[in-house]
């Protein structure tokens, strides 16, 4: 049987897919989101945990979001619980892209503490797209649990989480002033510096709060 010219082309792009050439897999990730056809989801949500450009990754995430979130955000889920850590984080990031709320109970605790710094990220990057009003105060609670965790880009993306979810993030950042870890109270005095001016950046916040924890740490010892 001869198929349409549609699902010939979609056939072809999907194949393409897989293709050495990573300009050729963004051509074809283009083109199935150019033309939504519902089958292919499940393949392109496949390729994302495993697709190694940047690019190309952005490309299937976009090509998804041009396709019914009623097929998307179950098939997205799913992988949540995957054991490969870019499926994780990519399903993550597109969920945020996409931004139906009906996944927000897939937002775990677990997730928002993965062990891996890039699925945690895009978990909170994820959880303050998703969630709904009146749940931003135990979002956040949940997050200042993090705090002094990773490297600057890490810290980073968690200290914009916080100030994206309002003012119900300062009592928090107070009382982080005062944990014993010098880490924790550092990534709360940049924070709450980037919170009150966000043009700063979070590496001069950053830099600045190494100096206040200092400063402290020399007082208390005095």
């Amino acid at each position: 049987m001869t198929l349409p010219e549609q699902d010939t082309s979609t056939v072809s792009a999907l194949r393409a897919l897989e293709n050495h050439s990573a300009s050729v897999r963004l051509r074809a990730a283009l083109a199935v989101g150019t033309t939504p056809d519902p089958r292919c989801v499940d393949r392109l949500v496949e390729r994302c945990a495993v697709e190694p450009e940047f690019s190309v990754r952005e490309m299937l995430t976009w090509a998804l979001t041009r396709h019914p979130p009623s097929r998307t955000v179950p098939r997205l889920v799913g992988e949540l619980r995957s054991e490969r850590v870019q499926a994780r984080s990519q399903a993550l990031h597109t969920l945020s892209k996409i931004g139906d709320r009906r996944a927000w109970p897939a937002i775990t605790r677990a997730l928002l503490a993965d062990a891996d710094d890039e699925v945690a990220r895009s978990a909170w990057r994820a959880a303050v797209v998703l969630v709904p009003e009146g749940e931003e105060a135990a979002l956040a609670g949940v997050l200042a649990t993090q705090l002094g965790r990773g490297e600057r880009a890490t810290q980073s993306s968690l200290s914009r989480a916080l100030i994206a979810l309002g003012d119900v993030t300062v009592p928090l950042l107070r009382a982080a002033l005062t944990d014993p870890d010098p880490r924790v109270r550092g990534h709360a005095v940049a924070t709450e510096r980037l919170r009150r001016d966000p043009d700063a950046g979070f590496e001069l916040a950053a830099e600045e709060a190494k100096r206040v924890v200092a400063l402290g740490a020399t007082g208390r010892e005095g």
